[in-house]
Protein backbone atom coordinates (compact mmCIF):
# COMPACT_ATOMS: atom_id res chain seq x y z
CA UNK A 1 0.00 0.00 0.00
CA UNK A 2 1.85 2.99 -1.05
CA UNK A 3 1.53 6.23 0.70
CA UNK A 4 -1.52 7.87 -1.50
CA UNK A 5 -3.89 4.62 -0.40
CA UNK A 6 -2.74 4.55 3.39
CA UNK A 7 -3.84 8.20 3.44
CA UNK A 8 -7.19 7.69 1.69
CA UNK A 9 -7.89 4.88 4.32
CA UNK A 10 -6.94 6.57 7.20
CA UNK A 11 -9.33 9.48 6.33
CA UNK A 12 -12.25 6.87 5.87
CA UNK A 13 -11.30 5.64 9.14
CA UNK A 14 -11.89 8.72 10.86
CA UNK A 15 -14.96 9.97 8.68
CA UNK A 16 -16.95 6.72 9.59
CA UNK A 17 -15.45 5.28 12.64
CA UNK A 18 -16.46 7.16 15.58
CA UNK A 19 -14.11 4.85 17.78
CA UNK A 20 -11.27 5.18 15.50
CA UNK A 21 -11.63 9.21 15.09
CA UNK A 22 -12.12 9.84 19.11
CA UNK A 23 -8.73 7.28 19.50
CA UNK A 24 -6.88 9.84 16.85
CA UNK A 25 -8.43 12.85 18.88
CA UNK A 26 -7.37 11.35 22.24
CA UNK A 27 -3.61 11.25 20.56
CA UNK A 28 -3.63 14.82 19.02
CA UNK A 29 -4.94 15.89 23.15
CA UNK A 30 -8.31 17.26 21.72
CA UNK A 31 -10.59 14.13 22.63
CA UNK A 32 -11.70 15.36 25.40
CA UNK A 33 -12.63 18.76 23.73
CA UNK A 34 -14.47 16.99 20.98
CA UNK A 35 -16.94 14.88 23.82
CA UNK A 36 -17.32 18.30 25.81
CA UNK A 37 -18.93 19.92 22.13
CA UNK A 38 -20.49 17.29 21.44
CA UNK A 39 -22.30 17.31 25.17
CA UNK A 40 -22.58 20.99 24.43
CA UNK A 41 -24.17 20.93 21.69
CA UNK A 42 -27.01 18.25 23.04
CA UNK A 43 -27.31 20.86 25.79
CA UNK A 44 -27.38 23.77 23.18
CA UNK A 45 -30.33 21.79 21.27
CA UNK A 46 -32.22 21.17 24.73
CA UNK A 47 -31.97 24.74 25.76
CA UNK A 48 -33.35 26.27 22.28
CA UNK A 49 -36.39 23.53 22.54
CA UNK A 50 -37.03 24.63 25.45
CA UNK A 51 -37.00 28.46 24.56
CA UNK A 52 -38.99 28.16 21.42
CA UNK A 53 -41.83 26.23 23.99
CA UNK A 54 -41.24 28.93 26.22
CA UNK A 55 -42.00 31.59 23.48
CA UNK A 56 -44.84 29.55 22.44
CA UNK A 57 -46.59 29.88 26.37
CA UNK A 58 -45.59 33.64 26.22
CA UNK A 59 -47.07 34.32 22.92
CA UNK A 60 -50.38 32.05 24.26
CA UNK A 61 -50.54 34.58 27.44
CA UNK A 62 -50.46 37.67 25.60
CA UNK A 63 -53.39 36.50 23.25
CA UNK A 64 -55.23 35.96 26.56
CA UNK A 65 -53.99 39.21 28.13
CA UNK A 66 -55.62 40.83 24.95
CA UNK A 67 -58.73 38.99 24.98
CA UNK A 68 -59.43 40.00 28.70
CA UNK A 69 -58.56 43.48 27.75
CA UNK A 70 -61.29 43.70 25.60
CA UNK A 71 -63.76 41.97 27.88
CA UNK A 72 -62.66 44.86 30.17
CA UNK A 73 -63.60 47.63 27.74
CA UNK A 74 -66.46 46.10 26.77
CA UNK A 75 -67.26 45.26 31.06
CA UNK A 76 -66.52 49.08 31.17
CA UNK A 77 -68.73 50.44 28.14
CA UNK A 78 -71.63 48.35 30.18
CA UNK A 79 -70.87 49.79 33.51
CA UNK A 80 -70.62 53.45 31.91
CA UNK A 81 -73.79 52.79 29.93
CA UNK A 82 -75.45 51.75 33.29
CA UNK A 83 -74.24 55.19 35.20
CA UNK A 84 -75.35 57.29 32.67
CA UNK A 85 -78.77 55.32 32.38
CA UNK A 86 -78.96 55.30 36.36
CA UNK A 87 -77.70 58.75 36.78
CA UNK A 88 -81.09 60.03 33.90
CA UNK A 89 -83.51 57.78 35.67
CA UNK A 90 -82.62 59.68 39.26
CA UNK A 91 -82.83 62.92 37.69
CA UNK A 92 -86.50 62.69 35.81
CA UNK A 93 -87.35 61.00 39.08
CA UNK A 94 -86.30 64.08 40.87
CA UNK A 95 -88.31 66.36 38.73
CA UNK A 96 -91.41 64.09 38.28
CA UNK A 97 -91.08 64.54 42.44
CA UNK A 98 -90.80 68.04 41.83
CA UNK A 99 -93.22 68.08 39.61
CA UNK A 100 -95.98 66.62 42.35
CA UNK A 101 -94.22 68.99 44.96
CA UNK A 102 -95.09 71.88 42.72
CA UNK A 103 -98.93 70.18 42.33
CA UNK A 104 -99.08 69.71 46.18
CA UNK A 105 -97.93 72.97 47.33
CA UNK A 106 -94.91 71.61 48.60
CA UNK A 107 -92.64 73.49 46.16
CA UNK A 108 -93.45 76.55 43.76
CA UNK A 109 -94.21 76.12 40.32
CA UNK A 110 -91.77 79.16 39.70
CA UNK A 111 -89.49 77.20 41.48
CA UNK A 112 -89.77 74.08 39.32
CA UNK A 113 -89.85 75.81 36.35
CA UNK A 114 -86.88 77.18 37.01
CA UNK A 115 -85.25 74.42 37.58
CA UNK A 116 -86.75 72.56 34.66
CA UNK A 117 -85.69 75.64 32.41
CA UNK A 118 -81.83 74.99 33.81
CA UNK A 119 -82.01 70.76 32.28
CA UNK A 120 -83.77 72.28 28.94
CA UNK A 121 -81.13 74.11 28.57
CA UNK A 122 -78.78 72.01 29.27
CA UNK A 123 -79.94 68.78 27.24
CA UNK A 124 -81.75 70.56 24.58
CA UNK A 125 -78.53 73.29 24.12
CA UNK A 126 -81.06 76.15 24.13
CA UNK A 127 -80.72 79.17 25.32
CA UNK A 128 -84.14 80.10 27.11
CA UNK A 129 -84.63 83.61 27.95
CA UNK A 130 -87.83 85.30 29.76
CA UNK A 131 -90.04 87.40 27.15
CA UNK A 132 -92.19 89.76 29.22
CA UNK A 133 -94.96 92.23 27.48
CA UNK A 134 -98.83 93.85 28.71
CA UNK A 135 -101.49 92.87 27.38
CA UNK A 136 -103.67 96.06 27.18
CA UNK A 137 -106.63 94.54 25.60
CA UNK A 138 -106.74 91.31 28.09
CA UNK A 139 -106.54 89.17 24.58
CA UNK A 140 -104.68 86.42 26.76
CA UNK A 141 -106.47 86.56 30.09
CA UNK A 142 -109.33 88.08 29.40
CA UNK A 143 -108.29 91.64 31.26
CA UNK A 144 -105.12 93.63 30.67
CA UNK A 145 -102.17 91.91 32.29
CA UNK A 146 -98.24 91.10 32.52
CA UNK A 147 -97.68 88.24 30.17
CA UNK A 148 -94.54 86.08 30.37
CA UNK A 149 -93.12 82.94 27.79
CA UNK A 150 -89.96 81.69 27.56
CA UNK A 151 -87.93 82.70 24.45
CA UNK A 152 -85.50 80.20 23.01
CA UNK A 153 -83.70 80.90 19.35
CA UNK A 154 -82.27 78.13 17.60
CA UNK A 155 -80.60 78.64 14.23
CA UNK A 156 -82.88 81.67 13.52
CA UNK A 157 -85.86 80.18 14.49
CA UNK A 158 -88.11 81.19 17.37
CA UNK A 159 -89.33 78.58 19.93
CA UNK A 160 -91.76 79.61 22.30
CA UNK A 161 -91.51 77.50 25.77
CA UNK A 162 -93.84 77.00 28.23
CA UNK A 163 -92.72 74.90 31.59
CA UNK A 164 -95.04 73.39 33.81
CA UNK A 165 -95.30 70.84 36.47
CA UNK A 166 -98.94 69.74 35.21
CA UNK A 167 -100.37 70.44 31.48
CA UNK A 168 -104.32 70.98 31.39
CA UNK A 169 -106.06 71.45 28.14
CA UNK A 170 -106.90 75.49 29.29
CA UNK A 171 -103.42 75.77 29.76
CA UNK A 172 -102.20 75.11 26.27
CA UNK A 173 -105.22 77.39 25.16
CA UNK A 174 -103.51 80.34 27.08
CA UNK A 175 -100.35 79.21 25.71
CA UNK A 176 -101.69 79.47 22.60
CA UNK A 177 -102.78 82.86 23.45
CA UNK A 178 -99.32 84.01 24.65
CA UNK A 179 -97.89 83.09 20.97
CA UNK A 180 -100.44 84.95 19.54
CA UNK A 181 -99.42 88.45 21.59
CA UNK A 182 -96.06 87.36 21.27
CA UNK A 183 -96.47 87.58 17.14
CA UNK A 184 -98.38 91.15 17.77
CA UNK A 185 -95.73 92.31 19.58
CA UNK A 186 -92.71 91.27 17.77
CA UNK A 187 -93.96 91.18 14.55
CA UNK A 188 -92.85 87.81 14.08
CA UNK A 189 -94.79 84.42 14.76
CA UNK A 190 -93.03 81.48 16.63
CA UNK A 191 -91.74 78.76 14.46
CA UNK A 192 -92.65 76.26 16.89
CA UNK A 193 -94.52 76.01 19.85
CA UNK A 194 -93.40 73.81 22.62
CA UNK A 195 -95.08 72.64 26.08
CA UNK A 196 -92.50 70.71 28.98
CA UNK A 197 -94.03 68.74 31.41
CA UNK A 198 -94.11 65.83 33.37
CA UNK A 199 -97.45 65.23 33.26
CA UNK A 200 -99.96 66.11 30.64
CA UNK A 201 -104.17 65.24 30.65
CA UNK A 202 -105.63 64.09 27.62
CA UNK A 203 -107.76 67.04 26.85
CA UNK A 204 -104.94 69.07 27.09
CA UNK A 205 -102.70 66.37 23.94
CA UNK A 206 -105.92 66.74 21.72
CA UNK A 207 -106.00 70.75 22.50
CA UNK A 208 -102.33 70.83 21.42
CA UNK A 209 -102.89 68.73 18.72
CA UNK A 210 -105.18 70.83 17.11
CA UNK A 211 -103.78 74.10 17.78
CA UNK A 212 -100.22 73.04 16.73
CA UNK A 213 -98.91 72.94 19.93
CA UNK A 214 -95.67 70.46 20.81
CA UNK A 215 -96.12 68.61 24.32
CA UNK A 216 -92.90 66.95 25.46
CA UNK A 217 -93.62 64.63 28.77
CA UNK A 218 -90.18 62.36 28.39
CA UNK A 219 -88.57 65.31 31.12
Amino acid sequence: MDASQLKAAFLKLLKEDEEFRYTVAGYLGVAEVLKRLDKLAEEQTKIWKEIRRTWREIRRIWREIREIKKEQAKMWETINSVKSEVATGFDRLQRHLDALGARWGVMSEKAFREGLRGVVERELGLRVERWTAYDEEGKVFGFPSEVEVDVAVKDGRVILIEITSHARAPDVAIFKKKAELYAEKEGKRPDRLVIITPYAEEDAKKVAERLGVEIYTGV
